[in-house]
């Protein structure tokens, strides 16, 4: 984004991550369509009666207006523009895409297409769709926008059959740009994985 642009109003985008600062206010990782990954701080935010405190949730749609040209902008609006009912199962996969987006994507370059990508991924999981296809082609998008994308033409991402070998394919791409360093959402669904394969003795597969 151009350090001239020091008012942005109300463009889409999700809370990828919050962490509190000082004794009122958050900071926000946010990924946008028309700016990427923008990091803003919401001041009063944990004030019980911020209007904000109940509009800066995860994974759901937001209008988002800032204003600055540092690397830390302020949030000036932030207004719900939609709901993701996601269930707990599906919440997972929801964390493991913020990750990888935060591991892969580079400070305020807009990605609209991995963004779309991002939200279609988000409203299948929320309809209750496998998170296995949905992932796949989150994946492999995220890869093609950010510069590591496979020579060869996009998959059926609805084919079972095909699946374990796309995430193979996948997973290899990912390890490689990734400098070899595991994802902690990876990780946690791994420890599921061992933990659900005892108490069921039988194998679980991660998505």
């Amino acid at each position: 984004m151009s350090r001239r642009a020091l008012r942005v109003h109300e463009v889409p985008g999700y809370v990828l991550h919050s962490t509190a600062w000082r004794e009122t206010s958050l900071i926000l990782q946010t990924f946008t369509r028309d700016h990427g990954w923008v990091t803003l701080v919401a001041k009063g935010a944990k004030r019980p009666n911020s209007a904000l405190r109940s509009v800066l949730s995860v994974f759901q749609p937001l209008l988002l207006s800032w204003t600055g040209a540092a690397e830390i902008k302020t949030l000036t609006r932030a207004e719900c523009a939609g709901i993701h009912a996601l269930s707990g199962p599906a919440m997972m996969s929801c964390w493991y895409m913020n990750e990888l987006l935060f591991r892969l994507l580079p400070r305020e370059d807009a990605h609209p297409g991995l963004f779309d990508a991002y939200v279609t991924t988000l409203q299948r999981l929320a309809a209750g769709d496998a998170a296995a296809g949905a992932l796949r082609r989150f994946e492999w998008i995220l890869l093609r926008e950010t510069g590591y994308g496979l020579d060869s033409e996009e998959p059926d991402f609805s084919d079972l059959q095909k699946e374990p070998e796309l995430r193979a394919l996948l997973r290899e791409q990912l390890t490689e740009h990734l400098a070899g360093k595991p994802l902690a959402t990876r990780q946690v669904l791994l420890a599921l994985q061992k933990y659900q394969a005892v108490k069921t003795a039988r194998p679980v597969t991660l998505p």
